[in-house]
């Protein structure tokens, strides 16, 4: 693993759900790029639906990619080795792709367009939630992952199609005060 790489693993300690107590809480201030990522209990508002009823704790673990292209290959290693620790090797291959495809969309897009903010790092988080598993990058860039349409000359641009076909759900949102996070929930 690279020497700027960071490995945090969060693990609930309470037999509290979280996510559902997030739910039935007061709204709370947006998280800011300048939060830790993930915050506790996290899980993309758009997916919850997917959650059954009752979840076991939360699990995250957390990598930090340096901003050249070549931590792409070091990402790609840490989610296999964690979904491994998680004893979720059937998400390893679908895990593989879409993480290979929002850190190269992080690092490539991401960066570029965080003129004001160089040097802010790019996430990768994984969280588990019984067996479906959350993949989100943050960066500091300002631009929205749209889904391209490439001709059929073009070198590139199906990315979105990729996490789009292997993920129950994908989606993205902005950070304040800039920065944002794609995420991409994956299940067996």
């Amino acid at each position: 693993m690279h020497v700027h790489s960071l490995l945090h693993l969060h693990m609930s300690l309470s037999h509290d759900d979280p996510v559902q107590s997030a739910q039935t809480a007061p709204p709370r201030p947006a998280w800011t790029a300048l939060d830790w990522w993930p915050p506790v209990g996290w899980w993309p508002d758009a997916a919850r639906d997917l959650l059954p009823g009752t979840v076991s704790s939360p699990a995250s673990a957390t990598f930090v990619l340096p901003p050249h292209t070549e931590s792409v290959h070091s990402a790609r290693s840490f989610a296999l080795g964690t979904l491994t620790g998680w004893r979720l090797d059937e998400l390893s291959e679908n895990m593989e792709l879409v993480v290979s495809e929002l850190a190269t969309n992080a690092i490539r897009h991401g960066l570029r367009l965080a003129r004001s903010h160089v040097g802010e790092p790019v996430r990768l988080s994984l969280i588990r939630r019984g067996t479906l598993v959350t993949c989100a990058l943050n960066d500091p860039g300002a631009g929205s992952p749209t889904l391209r349409d490439p001709s059929p000359m073009e070198v590139g641009g199906l990315g979105l199609h990729i996490v789009e076909s292997l993920s129950a759900r994908w989606g993205w949102a902005p950070l304040a005060p800039y920065g944002k996070i794609v995420w991409a929930v994956l299940r067996p």
